[in-house]
């Protein structure tokens, strides 16, 4: 563990202490320890998943809020390919305002909820609409907090459980750092609950592929923080479209709107957002490991180069062998092409690049990266939302 000097960190105002630093680069040992705590509760996430796992007709709802939500986007594809059960990402931000048109009463429903503190007004208002309108309910509760609203809703009743992450997933600071990417992680291995053996395969070379970035690549992502871009854009297809939103969230959360930022996927990107590159614009590149979906992104960063102006572009994947030319490549592997991870693990290493520069450009902006919300508009835990009787 990093000592306290460690993240100890300087911007305009003098020397500030601070969370941000320490829980960006403690995430590769946070997800070696959220392996373990998936491992040391599988028979009982086995026990209760597998049995609601054979009614017929279920669905599995992803929901959360905000950065929550954006871990559903990234699971959706592997909790339906892992248990063959219909998958659908609906916000808790949704459901609490339109729950009539979303729940579905009569269809046997799984709802996963990601939650950091489990104290947002809409997470416990959607568990409660749920238990009340649906006949068939059964909810795993996935987050970062037990003493949190939601958790303690859960717990002794026979329809939920609640999956804790180690405790340093609950992070301090404003922005989500290694509580979206531990409670990602454990989705996806509770997604396939059955193989954890065989995914530490992938989990090892998660962290190595997070090691690597932080210690290879931060100085230079400080530098391209530097650069004058009023626009950032990611870019991301599937699961990684879902990191890109992700990112885009660091960056405008962390500058505090003073950088605007926008996400797609890359064959989205082409119908009309495109439009946004102008010479102030650096552009993220999330490049996916699968050589079929690379042909198509590849194309789009021909296309861009060709016939727009940017300020600088920045790859982000584990085989960037075709989109030369980029201001900055990095290329996440270990020298081995068949060591490649699915892009579902590497979604989880990916959002880092931003966390990184959003740390930087926070700081270089006269902002406490801690706290970079100015007008007190945005919380660590949000304010202001009153929930009404349905």
């Amino acid at each position: 563990m990093m000592k306290d000097a460690d993240f100890l960190y300087n911007n305009s105002n003098g020397t500030i202490e601070g969370h941000l630093f320490r829980e960006i680069h403690g995430q590769p040992v946070l997800w070696e320890e959220t392996y373990k705590a998936v491992c040391e509760k599988r028979d009982h996430l086995s026990v209760f998943l597998s049995k609601i796992f054979k009614i017929s007709d279920l669905q599995i709802v992803l929901s959360g809020a905000g950065s929550s939500a954006f871990i559903g986007e990234i699971l959706q594809q592997p909790f339906y390919n892992n248990t063959r059960i219909s998958t659908t990402v609906v916000p808790t931000t949704d459901l609490v305002t339109h729950p009539k048109g979303l729940f579905k009463k009569s269809i046997p429903t799984l709802l996963i909820s990601f939650a950091r503190s489990g104290d947002s007004p809409e997470s416990v208002a959607t568990f409660d609409l749920a238990e009340r309108m649906h006949d068939v309910i059964y909810h795993l509760i996935i987050t970062c907090n037990p003493e949190g609203n939601l958790a303690k809703k859960a717990y002794n009743k026979d329809n939920a459980y609640v999956f804790v992450l180690p405790e340093e997933s609950n992070d301090q600071a404003l922005a989500m750092t290694g509580s979206f990417t531990s409670m990602c992680l454990a989705g996806l291995l509770i997604s396939d609950i059955g193989n954890n053996n065989t995914n530490l395969h992938s989990v090892e070379k998660l962290k190595n592929y997070g090691d690597l970035i932080l210690k290879k690549y931060a100085s230079e992502l400080k530098q391209v923080a530097a650069l004058a871009f009023k626009h950032i854009i990611f870019l991301g297809s599937g699961g990684l479209k879902g990191a890109a939103k992700e990112s885009h969230l660091k960056l405008l959360e962390m500058t505090d709107g003073r950088v605007t930022c926008q996400y797609d996927s890359f064959l989205g990107f082409r119908h009309g957002p495109r439009a946004g590159i102008d010479d102030s614009t650096l552009l993220v590149y999330l490049f996916s490991g699968d050589p079929y979906v690379y042909n198509y992104e590849v194309d789009l960063v021909k296309s861009i180069r060709q016939t727009e102006s940017f300020l600088f572009s920045i790859g982000v994947g584990q085989c960037i062998n075709k989109a030369e030319d980029m201001g900055l490549n990095l290329t996440i592997n270990l020298g081995v092409e068949e060591e490649k991870i699915p892009d579902d693990y590497f979604a989880v290493c990916s959002v880092l690049p931003a966390q990184i520069m959003a740390f930087y450009k926070s700081l270089e902006l006269g902002l406490p990266p801690d706290s970079p919300s100015q007008k007190g508009g945005i919380n660590r835990i949000v304010q202001g939302v009153s929930i009404y009787p349905y």
